[in-house]
């Protein structure tokens, strides 16, 4: 019986790990995969405070790790494909296990909706990324193409006008999916072209992107985009949506658009399960928000498990 089960290992869980260890609850970590979440492909961390010299995303998240375990958190590799949140003990199901625990931490994060052809996880973080505010300043002074016609996409793509030489929208129809206030801001943002009708076929690259073929879906016109001369790269931000990790609790726990539900101290709205990081509604998506939220969670955790007593 642990005290606090968490589900997931990215910066959220690991923070959430940490907190609930350090303050004696029996704690175990399970992650699928490897520890990280989306940093753990991330070649550069820089807008983290105090992270100037972790030279990656892994780096970071390997000290993570070292301090969870240093203060008796436990992590397990296992696939969770069930839960039961409705009695007092809560109940974790993996692939290859069932875990028994008096509160559960769900951080099982989000990923970003990819468009699926052919190169695209080849060159992500080498060339291709999906959060302007972590790897906008990578593509200072270049050509910088954004996918996406939504509201995330329209002004992620103003915010890049900041760091590009240009900035290119390619959107699949012939008009945006944004408020008329967005649509007009955008249309009036210096350095910001758009390219309607257009879809994304391929990328290719040696080592680094090098190119990115599209199409314009009603002429059926091919385009074949490479880096302006003089330029080694060139930067390719998607923003056609997240996915957040939350299918295997759908009818559990409180959702919204597949969102996790909670307050500002992390409950759900079942007693004793609390949620922190990208899988969670909330604003802004980062790993210096992700630790807040496993820091809150934990102690939440912790005063929970506490009134059980």
């Amino acid at each position: 019986m642990y005290d606090c089960i968490i589900i997931g290992a990215g910066p959220a869980g690991i923070s959430a790990g940490i907190y609930a260890a350090r303050s004696s609850m029996k704690t175990i970590i399970i992650e699928k995969g490897t520890p990280g979440g989306l940093i753990a492909k991330t070649d550069e961390i820089a807008n983290y405070p105090g992270a100037e010299d972790v030279p990656t995303g892994p780096a970071l998240i390997e000290r993570m790790v070292k301090q969870a375990k240093s203060f008796g958190a436990e992590f397990i590799t296992d696939t969770v494909v069930n839960g039961d949140f409705s009695n007092t003990t809560k109940v974790v199901v993996g692939e290859n296990n069932t875990y028994e625990g008096k509160s559960v931490i769900i951080a099982t994060g989000s990923n970003p909706r990819l468009l699926d052809v052919p190169g695209e996880k080849e060159f992500t973080g080498k060339g291709i990324a999906y959060c302007a505010t972590c790897d906008a300043p990578f593509f200072q002074g270049l050509d910088i193409y954004v996918v996406g016609s939504g509201e995330a996409a329209v002004e992620e793509a103003m915010y890049l006008t900041k760091f590009g030489r240009s900035v290119t929208l390619l959107v699949r129809k012939d008009k945006l999916s944004v408020a008329k206030s967005i649509e007009e801001k955008a249309f009036k943002c210096e350095n910001l072209n758009i390219m309607w009708n257009v879809e994304v076929e391929s990328f290719e690259g040696a080592g680094i992107l090098g190119a990115m073929n599209i199409v314009n879906n009603k002429t059926g016109e091919k385009t074949k985009i490479v880096p302006r001369e003089g330029d080694m790269i060139f930067g390719v931000f998607i923003f056609i949506g997240y996915v957040p990790e939350s299918s295997i609790f759908e009818g559990k726990i409180e959702t919204n658009r597949n969102y996790v539900v909670s307050d500002g101290s992390m409950k759900t709205n079942v007693e004793g399960v609390f949620v922190a990081g990208d899988v969670r509604v909330k604003e802004l998506r980062q790993v210096v928000t992700a630790v807040n939220d496993g820091a809150i969670a934990a102690v939440n955790a912790g005063k929970y498990v506490e009134s059980l007593n």
